[in-house]
Protein backbone atom coordinates (compact mmCIF):
# COMPACT_ATOMS: atom_id res chain seq x y z
CA UNK A 1 0.00 0.00 0.00
CA UNK A 2 1.04 3.56 -0.71
CA UNK A 3 -0.25 6.85 0.76
CA UNK A 4 -0.45 10.11 -1.14
CA UNK A 5 1.47 12.75 0.77
CA UNK A 6 -0.85 15.48 -0.50
CA UNK A 7 -4.34 14.15 0.23
CA UNK A 8 -3.81 10.87 2.13
CA UNK A 9 -5.35 8.63 -0.54
CA UNK A 10 -4.40 4.97 -0.07
CA UNK A 11 -3.32 3.12 -3.21
CA UNK A 12 -3.17 -0.66 -3.17
CA UNK A 13 -0.63 -2.19 -5.53
CA UNK A 14 3.01 -3.07 -6.04
CA UNK A 15 3.82 0.43 -7.25
CA UNK A 16 2.16 3.82 -6.71
CA UNK A 17 0.09 5.23 -9.58
CA UNK A 18 1.53 7.79 -11.98
CA UNK A 19 -0.95 10.32 -10.53
CA UNK A 20 -3.13 10.24 -7.43
CA UNK A 21 -6.68 9.30 -8.45
CA UNK A 22 -8.08 11.77 -5.91
CA UNK A 23 -5.93 14.89 -6.13
CA UNK A 24 -3.71 14.34 -9.17
CA UNK A 25 -0.43 14.51 -7.24
CA UNK A 26 2.51 12.91 -9.06
CA UNK A 27 3.87 9.47 -8.25
CA UNK A 28 6.77 10.87 -6.20
CA UNK A 29 4.30 12.19 -3.61
CA UNK A 30 3.41 8.62 -2.56
CA UNK A 31 5.16 6.81 0.27
CA UNK A 32 5.15 3.07 0.79
CA UNK A 33 3.40 2.07 4.01
CA UNK A 34 5.14 -0.18 6.47
CA UNK A 35 3.81 -3.66 7.13
CA UNK A 36 2.44 -2.45 10.49
CA UNK A 37 0.67 0.52 8.86
CA UNK A 38 -0.84 -1.78 6.23
CA UNK A 39 -2.07 -4.23 8.87
CA UNK A 40 -3.61 -1.38 10.87
CA UNK A 41 -5.49 -0.09 7.82
CA UNK A 42 -6.76 -3.56 6.94
CA UNK A 43 -7.87 -4.19 10.51
CA UNK A 44 -9.47 -0.76 10.88
CA UNK A 45 -11.46 -1.28 7.67
CA UNK A 46 -13.10 -4.29 9.30
CA UNK A 47 -13.84 -2.49 12.59
CA UNK A 48 -15.12 0.64 10.85
CA UNK A 49 -17.43 -1.52 8.76
CA UNK A 50 -18.81 -3.05 11.96
CA UNK A 51 -19.42 0.43 13.36
CA UNK A 52 -21.31 1.44 10.20
CA UNK A 53 -23.43 -1.73 10.32
CA UNK A 54 -24.28 -1.00 13.96
CA UNK A 55 -25.31 2.56 13.04
CA UNK A 56 -27.59 1.12 10.36
CA UNK A 57 -29.16 -1.28 12.84
CA UNK A 58 -29.71 1.55 15.32
CA UNK A 59 -31.56 3.51 12.63
CA UNK A 60 -33.89 0.54 12.09
CA UNK A 61 -34.38 0.08 15.84
CA UNK A 62 -35.07 3.80 16.19
CA UNK A 63 -37.83 3.52 13.59
CA UNK A 64 -39.37 0.64 15.56
CA UNK A 65 -39.14 2.63 18.81
CA UNK A 66 -40.90 5.57 17.15
CA UNK A 67 -43.69 3.26 15.94
CA UNK A 68 -44.08 1.93 19.47
CA UNK A 69 -44.29 5.45 20.89
CA UNK A 70 -46.91 6.40 18.29
CA UNK A 71 -48.89 3.22 19.03
CA UNK A 72 -49.22 4.44 22.65
CA UNK A 73 -50.68 1.18 24.00
CA UNK A 74 -49.98 1.99 27.64
CA UNK A 75 -47.48 3.99 29.76
CA UNK A 76 -45.04 1.09 30.41
CA UNK A 77 -44.84 0.31 26.68
CA UNK A 78 -44.31 3.95 25.78
CA UNK A 79 -41.61 4.25 28.46
CA UNK A 80 -39.82 1.20 27.08
CA UNK A 81 -39.92 2.52 23.52
CA UNK A 82 -38.71 5.95 24.66
CA UNK A 83 -35.82 4.29 26.47
CA UNK A 84 -35.04 2.25 23.34
CA UNK A 85 -35.03 5.47 21.29
CA UNK A 86 -32.61 7.11 23.71
CA UNK A 87 -30.28 4.08 23.75
CA UNK A 88 -30.30 3.87 19.94
CA UNK A 89 -29.30 7.51 19.72
CA UNK A 90 -26.48 6.99 22.25
CA UNK A 91 -25.11 3.89 20.49
CA UNK A 92 -25.35 5.49 17.06
CA UNK A 93 -23.59 8.67 18.15
CA UNK A 94 -20.94 6.66 20.03
CA UNK A 95 -20.17 4.68 16.86
CA UNK A 96 -19.95 7.86 14.80
CA UNK A 97 -17.66 9.42 17.41
CA UNK A 98 -15.41 6.37 17.34
CA UNK A 99 -15.23 6.51 13.55
CA UNK A 100 -14.32 10.20 13.79
CA UNK A 101 -11.51 9.28 16.19
CA UNK A 102 -10.31 6.69 13.70
CA UNK A 103 -10.27 9.32 10.95
CA UNK A 104 -8.24 11.66 13.14
CA UNK A 105 -5.74 8.84 13.87
CA UNK A 106 -5.45 7.85 10.22
CA UNK A 107 -7.30 4.57 10.78
CA UNK A 108 -10.03 5.23 8.21
CA UNK A 109 -8.97 4.17 4.76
Amino acid sequence: MFRCGVCGYIWEGDEPPERCPKCGAPKDQFTKLTEDETKLIERSRYTNDLHMKLVGLMEKALDIAEMGIEDDLDPPCVALFKNARKQCEIISMSCKTEIRAHVMKGKWQ
